[in-house]
């Protein structure tokens, strides 16, 4: 997890002082620890590659084991361990570093809110997420799942559910360490759309005001041109009564 720390062990108990350690990192095996057998000095090479390691690598003199300190999702790739001494020994580590999970959210889809409809159509989001999994939960059955990984835009689920359903939903997010959970509370979200707009997103709502609104105005102008035009006509009517 981002901010947690991890030892690569080299398995040995001490170094042998004819032995030289060295830690490479990444595909073009950077030198960013060593202990030389020469001087039997410790070095650690916090700017390579591109200053990821700066001030958070740490090396055992007796065992020559390495530490990576405040982790972050930079640090994930090969390391690679060499200890050159009366024999040659090579081991790989492959570290993959995941960030913190965001909890997910769940909300009224008001894109699909219909008030004869019969299910309620709900959205679980989560922002800025890679490397993980949103899923729909019914109990311990999974629903639906999805995984991509794009920082710039939202992850959204969809799940529709009968009003009067019974069974327990929860919204998961999850990578392979850890997972957020949310769970659905269908009495809050999920009453009905029947003589109420509450329900709906407010954009809807604002449609269905300004409509109603237009009508409203509609229906005036034409009871107030109906009305000015039976006047004419009476007037019409009481001057040609009087010209006679």
């Amino acid at each position: 997890m981002e901010g947690d720390s991890v030892t690569l062990n080299t398995d040995v108990t001490k170094i042998h002082e004819d032995d030289d350690i060295l830690w490479k990192y990444g595909a073009e095996n950077s030198l960013i620890a060593k202990i030389s057998k020469e001087n039997r000095i410790s070095s650690t090479y916090d700017d390579v590659p591109d200053g990821r390691f700066r001030d958070r690598l740490k090396l055992d003199d007796q065992t020559g084991s390495l530490t990576i300190t405040n982790t972050t999702t930079e640090h994930a790739g090969d390391y690679q361990l060499e200890l050159n001494g009366a024999k040659l020994t090579s081991k790989t580590f492959s570290v993959s570093v995941y960030a913190r999970l965001p909890v997910p959210v769940i909300s009224r889809d008001s894109s699909n809110c219909s008030s004869s409809s019969s299910n309620c159509s709900l959205l679980c989001s989560v922002l800025n997420v890679c490397n993980a999994t949103l899923s729909w939960y019914a109990g311990i059955s999974v629903l639906s799942s999805i995984s991509v990984c794009d920082l710039s835009i939202s992850l959204s689920l969809p799940l529709e559910v009968e009003y009067q359903d019974k069974n327990t939903y929860s919204c998961v997010l999850n990578n392979p360490i850890s997972n957020q959970t949310t769970h659905l509370d269908i009495n809050t979200l999920c009453h009905t759309c029947a003589g109420s707009v509450h329900c709906c997103g407010s954009t809807e709502a604002v449609i269905r005001l300004a409509l109603s609104a237009l009508v409203g105005v509609a229906t005036v102008i034409v009871l107030l041109y109906d009305i000015r035009s039976r006047r004419a006509e009476q007037d019409q009517e009481h001057i040609h009564t009087l010209g006679q």
